[in-house]
């Protein structure tokens, strides 16, 4: 059975290697299937989530990864995922994610409407919001600006 070895990558670290059957990437488009075989391809990475499908029944039946921007390259069967943010499903801690989304509004609030901080702030703040949202969480009341 022909496998595609799979690279997933975030900032900080390595987040799995291994051999998929195949995966869908999310594109600021739509989303991509790819399988062994696949063209050469390099494209961007949307909002949404990732599904690798594992070889080894092993590793479950299929593998969940919420990511935010990044590229990812396809090279024969080989596919290298190079994400901005990026963190499996069942490691989202709604709890977690609510106050680190409240302090970024705290800090937001805090700064000068032309201070370029702003726009770190406002991406940190859609990716809490991302993240709740794939944990099937509702995102309590924005606070007002």
């Amino acid at each position: 059975m022909a496998a595609i070895t799979c690279r997933f990558v975030r900032p900080d670290k390595l987040l799995y290697e291994g051999t998929v059957k195949s995966l869908v990437l999310q594109t600021p488009t739509g989303e991509l299937g790819v399988w062994p075989g696949h063209a050469p391809e390099i494209c961007a990475l949307g909002d949404g989530v990732v599904r690798l499908h594992p070889v080894d029944p092993a590793e479950g039946e299929e593998r969940r990864v919420v990511i935010s921007g990044g590229y990812a390259e396809i090279s024969g069967n080989v596919v290298i995922i190079l994400a901005d943010h990026a963190r499996e499903v069942n490691d989202i801690e709604p709890d977690v994610v609510r106050e680190t989304r409240e302090k970024a509004f705290d800090a937001k609030k805090g700064l000068d409407p032309d201070d370029h901080r702003r726009a770190y702030y406002d991406n940190k703040i859609k990716w809490c919001n991302l993240l709740l949202k794939t944990a099937g969480v509702t995102a309590e009341a924005t606070p007002q600006e």
